[in-house]
């Protein structure tokens, strides 16, 4: 089977630095094109010293040599910016998957509202599949542009779909309380997660409006089979360098039990390669799953409340962001769901 070429659009961040660690290893893959303006001219090992045997070499972004080079491009960049890349790789036949939030909500009234701009090609939402490979694989073996999730957003969508989908727990009181690394701010220097700010801490932010939010909703009234479903979702920062630890509240429905919900995971993810269901009443934790691609999810239900807790935890420059993507480029091509993961 010949190896497809792959661009890394913003390869020199967070996410980039983990596509690369992850494609190099792909049996499949050949990373032809690794861009940054920042860095342009200077090659990987010069940056991320990891990498220092391979000759790849960083450039400015020219979407005419992706084009002519790559069969797919991953484009690793901030909110904003990966649109106007994304329609003309598209329009050259550049299978394109999008680490960033372009395209990951429906309704443009609500990027407007959470992003605080118009969004940049609207035009491309019609076609464009949410790159969640255990909602929505079979329209990703056929997508041109794949929108994967966010970080925060995978952890609680694969801890809550199976038993919103079987009517286990309410729509409504829903609290999603979550922690992450500081690589999920990504990386930049940027005072709240340098080292002595971010050491010895851990602190929520972004309680009410961030935009996460949005996209979990969005998700959770599609596995309900509703048209809108709210939730209060409070992120914090915690000194560790990557992984997401979700605790997730739901009140039960009349009729819920330990058996219906352990069946409900069941059904959902018994064959899924990359989520991990553990036995009630053990709960999941970060240094099971960080640089794995791996969702691992806990459960138990309190019977002095009537909640359904859940636990999530995935590494969230992995599963969360760079691994997902390439899990979703496996699908799309064909390849072997766990190649290079």
């Amino acid at each position: 089977m010949r190896k497809i070429k792959v661009a890394i659009v913003g390869a020199a961040g967070y996410a980039g630095e983990e596509l690369l660690r992850l494609l190099m290893r792909h049996p499949n893959c050949e990373i032809s094109v690794i861009t940054s303006r920042k860095y342009d001219g200077m090659t990987i090992g010069e940056i991320f010293p990891r990498f220092a045997e391979s000759e790849l070499t960083f450039s400015t972004p020219n979407v005419d040599k992706i084009i002519e080079e790559c069969d797919v491009a991953f484009l690793a960049l901030p909110h904003g910016l990966a649109a106007e890349y994304a329609l003309p790789l598209k329009d050259g036949g550049v299978v394109v998957i999008d680490i960033s939030a372009d395209f990951r909500l429906r309704n443009l009234a609500q990027y407007k509202k959470y992003y605080k701009v118009d969004h940049p090609a609207p035009e491309l939402l019609p076609d464009t599949v949410y790159g969640s490979p255990e909602l929505y694989r079979d329209q990703i073996k056929t997508a041109d542009l794949i929108a994967c999730p966010g970080c925060y957003v995978t952890s609680v969508i694969l801890a809550g779909t199976p038993l919103l989908r079987e009517g286990l727990v309410s729509t409504q009181g829903i609290v999603a309380s979550c922690m992450s690394g500081v690589t999920g701010a990504g990386r930049k220097v940027d005072l709240p997660f340098i080292f002595p700010e971010a050491n010895e801490s851990l602190r929520a932010y972004g309680v009410s409006g961030h935009r996460h939010l949005p996209e979990m909703e969005q998700e959770l009234a599609v596995a309900a089979g509703i048209d809108d479903i709210k939730i209060n979702f409070a992120p914090h920062l915690v000194p560790v360098n990557r992984g997401i630890n979700s605790t997730i509240f739901f009140d039960a429905n009349e009729g819920c039990t330990l058996e219906k919900i352990a069946d409900a995971y069941e059904k959902a993810y018994a064959d899924e390669p990359f989520v991990r269901v553990l036995k009630h009443g053990a709960l999941s934790d970060t240094k099971h799953i960080t640089m794995t691609n791996f969702c691992e999810i806990g459960f138990t239900y309190d019977d002095h409340t009537n909640k359904v807790i859940v636990t999530s935890c995935i590494d969230n420059l992995t599963k969360g962001a760079s691994g997902q993507a390439v899990q979703n480029l496996n699908i799309r091509f064909g390849f072997d769901e766990k190649a290079g993961l």
